[in-house]
């Protein structure tokens, strides 16, 4: 089968060249279509009853996370020069397209009661511009006495003040949104700049087109940095221009290929598709490496170009199929999660792993057909380097001390399940970010001040038309937002009954000693004028009940307190919930974007282990296939999940917790770490069966010449996963440390454990001996690696 591969690959070489040109020349087409994604993580998976929960309240109240918020902390700001450059802030950023509308104390609304009309009317605040600083002190009185805003525009403690900005939900997930932040940002900046008072910008918007914007960024750098990783090793291990440069242009055709498969499969740039072209290139030049690595020695024998060719087609095919399968898989199982997020970068990595691996199978030595030979290459002995002596004394440790390697697998072992006790499981919404970052200052600012920017929402279902409207089941709700608000991550609620406390307030004249709920009595009368009192700000019925008054809306914000705590505060939360809203009357949900977050951490941990799992079971039934022994199948694993036993005690032992951008590492690590495991099996088994050789004979081949090729293909992915720590996100920064970690401790186990396992799976065993002459001629057909 291999033979004919070989053939049709070199006999079909000008065809073969059109194909791939043609097929590279479509997908960069497509390619240039791709786009950044400014929507939140889509973690959860669209049928999980959360996500649905959530959907379900975006569809009746709208979208959660559409406020941009900018916060300032000086008394300054009630001077009358500064506080009129607040005003002219507040109305520039309201008048800018994509803008819903803007809340600040230099534009707020107050309710005046109609007697006339019965009805309130909204009037703002100030209602003309500050003349004098008498006016302003007048003014600021005025504010500060309005209970209603307290907490959610200023806080009268810290003096604090922020302004939130409503995105427009047309434009709050796509492109559109990027020159508006632009233009709030400039406009902040000519505020700070002309009043000396520093402002703070935070928000989901502005987070989320933050971090997209170092995803571009981070796109451009790390592919630029595998390009050059590559280059640069390859040019260590041939020190020939043609050897660097031909295959960088295959892995470059594989990145332009994943490219177009994002586009194809209607996928956008998230901060995991966004590894995937780099990925490529650190996966995809082993390929090269083994090729001309065979190629090579094959010139060594006989200086046939054509004949040295074809056996490596034949011969590497193989080996590199199984070895790419394995990383596919590790990259495919994360497909079957259910998380739009894991399917996305798994099912694309998955897929262009094969196409790379395709590609350098055929263009590799396709274009080196037409390259005169290397110099030196032909009919020259091999010298021995430090290398080929390491690999000797592993070799010897092998042979001779395998109790050795036993014990201390155990003990290392042992000791990583320790740190696996210690690992702490929490996930936090810009924990990613370094610690120097100003979005994450500026975040810090606003969770000291109001408590943080993230959206906690909460319905509560009366199960009957007009509920919310009872006197009694507004006072409960009233009680459970005070309880919430009592926790110290979260904020005043605005709600409601928050509103009906304005709308008191307002209907006696504006007297703050009845920003309470309405009596009984009072009730009808404040509902009437409400709801007389038109769309927008001055209905307090529009935003936070249904059209039939029968489910209630209670928004709250809240900390990143991380997803831990979150739980803990939720699992907490819902018995005294209960004891204020009975479940036998009421139905109450807590949904909003930080439970979005939250569960879609808890949900990666729960099918880690089946993501694992899969993994293991399907490159087990491959090895299977391959070697068919079952032996060999079970203690094959034990060199890849070993590794993975040691980094995840790593993790504990240096508090590195389990979160999504590191949950990824293990199934990725597996597939990669298999392949070594592959490649020296594979050589030990062709030996096995072609010659007569003991099995103490075999192992010592195959360490000292299929170890040279391991060890290189594990010291290009050890440089290329550690471009991933120049990193600006936290998470990306740990999975290319802990890969290039796992990597080189797989190469380690798969050099030592996995050959002295061998020896005593295969140390009882007789072997049937071929002849002499037979051996021979099977071992200058062995594939030399």
């Amino acid at each position: 089968m291999w033979a004919k591969l070989s053939r049709a690959i070199l006999q079909n070489r000008i065809p073969l060249l059109i194909f791939f040109l043609v097929i590279t020349i479509f997908m960069a087409w497509n390619g240039k279509n791709l786009k950044l994604s400014y929507a939140g993580s889509k973690i959860l998976p669209l049928t999980d009853s959360v996500f649905i929960k959530y959907n379900s309240f975006k569809k009746q109240f709208g979208e959660d996370g559409s406020v941009m918020v900018l916060g300032i902390s000086d008394s300054s700001i009630y001077q009358k020069q500064n506080y009129t450059k607040w005003v002219q802030l507040t109305h520039e950023i309201q008048q800018l397209k994509g803008i819903k509308g803007v809340l600040s104390i230099g534009k707020l609304f107050e309710l005046q009661k109609d007697t006339i009309n019965q009805k309130f009317v909204v009037s703002s605040i100030p209602a003309t511009p500050v003349r004098n600083d008498a006016e302003m002190d007048s003014l600021k009185n005025k504010i500060l006495g309005m209970p209603f805003y307290d907490g959610l525009l200023f806080n009268r403690t810290s003096g604090a003040t922020l302004m939130a900005i409503t995105f427009d939900s047309k434009i709050l997930n796509s492109v559109a949104r990027n020159p508006i932040l632009k233009e709030i940002e400039a406009k902040a900046k000519t505020f700070q700049q002309s009043t000396k008072i520093d402002v703070h910008l935070s928000g989901l918007p502005f987070i989320r087109t933050a971090t997209s914007a170092l995803v571009s960024k981070e796109f451009v750098l790390f592919l630029g940095l595998s390009i050059l990783v590559s280059a640069l090793i390859l040019l260590i291990f041939f020190r020939n221009f043609y050897a660097v440069f031909f295959p960088i242009l295959v892995v470059i055709m594989g990145v332009v290929w994943s490219l177009g498969t994002l586009v194809l499969l209607g996928y956008e740039i998230t901060i995991l598709t966004g590894l995937v072209p780099p990925l490529i290139v650190i996966i995809g030049i082993p390929n090269s490496i083994l090729l001309l690595n065979k190629y090579h020695n094959e010139l060594k024998k006989h200086g046939d170009q054509q004949k040295a060719l074809s056996i490596t087609i034949e011969r590497i095919a193989i080996t590199t199929l199984i070895a790419n399968v394995t990383a596919a898989i590790g990259f495919g199982v994360l497909y079957f999660t259910g998380s739009e997020l894991l399917m996305q970068f798994g099912g694309v990595a998955a897929l262009n792993v094969m196409f790379t691996w395709l590609m350098c199978l055929c263009l590799i030595p396709i274009i080196f057909s037409y390259l005169p030979l290397p110099k030196g290459k032909a009919n020259t002995p091999h010298v021995p380097n430090f290398l080929d002596h390491l690999l000797a004394k592993t070799d010897i440790l092998v042979q001779q001390k395998s109790i050795l390697i036993y014990v201390i697998t155990f003990i290392l072992t042992a000791v990583s399940f320790i740190g696996i006790y210690k690992i702490n499981i929490n996930g936090y919404v810009v924990d990613d970010l370094p610690k120097s970052s100003q979005i994450l200052t500026d975040l810090k600012f606003f969770e000291k001040n109001f408590e943080g920017i993230l959206p906690l929402e909460i319905s509560v279902d009366t199960r009957k038309k007009n509920g919310v409207l009872s006197i009694s089941t507004l006072n409960k709700i009233d009680r459970m937002e005070r309880m919430i608000a009592a926790y110290p991550e979260f904020s005043r609620s605005i709600s409601l009954n928050t509103g009906l406390k304005y709308a008191s307030q307002a209907f006696y004249n504006g007297d703050s000693a009845f920003y309470r709920l309405p009596t009984n009595i009072e009730k009808n009368f404040i509902l009437a004028y409400a709801a007389n009192s038109g769309k927008g700000n001055g209905n307090m019925l529009t935003n936070f009940v249904d059209k039939d008054k029968q489910t209630a809306r209670v928004s709250f914000q809240m900390a990143d307190v991380g997803s831990k705590r979150l739980d803990e505060l939720l699992l907490e939360l819902k018995p005294r919930i209960d004891s204020i809203l009975s479940p036998k009357r009421f139905n109450v949900e807590l949904t909003g974007s930080s439970i979005i977050f939250s569960k879609g951490t808890d949900y990666l941990l729960e099918h880690l282990f089946e993501s694992i799992g899969l993994a293991i079971i399907l490159i087990s039934l491959l090895r299977l296939a391959q070697f068919k022994s079952l032996g060999i199948m079970f203690v094959s694993l034990l060199p890849n999940i070993v590794p993975l036993v040691i980094t995840a005690g790593l993790m504990g032992f240096f508090h590195i917790p389990l979160k999504p951008s590191t949950i990824l590492i293990f199934t990725i690590a597996f597939g990669l770490a298999s392949d070594q495991t592959i490649y020296f099996l594979t050589r030990y088994q062709q030996e096995l069966t072609l010659t007569n050789y003991p099995v103490n004979k075999v192992v010592s081949d195959t360490i000292r010449e299929t170890g040279v090729s391991m060890t290189h293909i594990a010291l290009i992915l050890f440089f290329g996963f550690g471009i991933f720590t120049a990193s600006t996100f936290g998470g990306t920064v740990v999975l290319g440390l802990l890969l290039s970690i796992t990597l080189l401790v797989a190469l380690v186990f798969n050099l030592t454990l996995l050959p002295a396992l061998m020896l005593w799976l295969d140390k009882k065993k007789m072997r049937k001996l071929i002849p002499a002459e037979e051996a021979a001629r099977n071992e200058e057909n062995l594939d030399d690696h």
